[in-house]
């Protein structure tokens, strides 16, 4: 299966190569070359390799997935041309990389939702939480603000009015358990169950972690009306290539849909 990552610049060197002793052949075009797309691990790599089995080969759409475990490097790598798009993130927090990087990146369509849950090694129960209880949640603005909202939806915490501004720690006007909240990076923070006493956790994270969000969670955000949904992000005026449109109708196909539904079993929701 083509689920690896190609180096770029060795395809760039091919294609020169080829065109300087092609004597007037014509010149490969971006279309011809295997989409290349930079995606999380879990889920939305695992969605991408069976569209990439199952439903390319129908459309001749050569796609090669590229996965990263981090937030930050699939952004880095389409804006330098190392991929061609990637799907990992929601549309609050590209906004948030975009003002912070200044990318000129393009949202396409709704395709998942990852609801955030809140999880312990510790207890059964938010009730059970102690005075002073130790809960991570994650350090980028977006996810900080998403983890912090779950929190005060459980009366956990209560936020101070913040606007349109994203809360982040500084914003908690109520903590009635005193608790104290440490930022972590996302990925990391499965692994910080052991350390803390609640922790909450992206879901594609938790899902990689053997967690199942809808058993293991003391709580998860609402799926309904929720902004947070993960989707395609190509650079601003490739969204019109024919291999970026293909898959863009295969993640939005009856059998994505299906596949999502029956893999992850409520862990990973349509959003379309």
């Amino acid at each position: 299966m083509r689920s690896k990552p190609t180096l770029v610049a060795t395809a760039l060197a091919s294609a020169l190569a080829l065109a300087a002793c092609g004597g007037g052949s014509a010149e490969l075009s971006a279309e011809d070359e295997p989409l290349q797309v930079g995606a999380s691990p879990l889920p939305h790599a695992e969605i991408l390799r069976y569209i990439d089995e199952e439903l390319a080969p129908d459309t001749g759409l050569d796609l090669e997935v590229v996965e990263f475990t981090d937030y930050v490097q699939p952004n880095v790598a389409l804006d330098d041309g190392s991929i061609d798009a990637n799907y990992f993130q929601t549309v609050p927090y590209l906004e948030e990389q975009e003002a912070n990087a200044g990318y000129d990146f393009t949202a396409l369509a709704p395709v998942h939702i990852e609801p955030l849950g809140i999880y312990s090694d510790s207890f059964t129960d938010l009730a059970q939480l102690p005075d002073g209880a130790t809960v991570a949640i994650p350090n980028d603005p977006t996810n900080a603000a998403r983890a912090l909202d779950l929190l005060a939806a459980n009366d956990l915490i209560t936020l101070a009015d913040t606007g349109d501004a994203a809360p982040t720690p500084l914003d908690i006007a109520e903590n009635p358990k005193n608790l104290q909240i440490q930022p972590i990076e996302a990925a990391q923070l499965p692994r910080s169950l052991v350390d803390v006493d609640a922790a909450v956790i992206n879901g594609n994270y938790a899902i990689d972690a053997d967690l199942v969000p809808a058993e293991d969670a003391l709580a998860l955000e609402e799926a309904e009306g929720n902004p947070n949904a993960n989707l395609l992000v190509v650079r601003t005026g490739t969204e019109d290539d024919e291999r970026i449109q293909q898959l863009e109708e295969l993640l939005h196909s009856d059998e994505v849909r299906t596949f999502i539904e029956e893999t992850y079993e409520g862990a990973v929701i349509p959003a379309f």
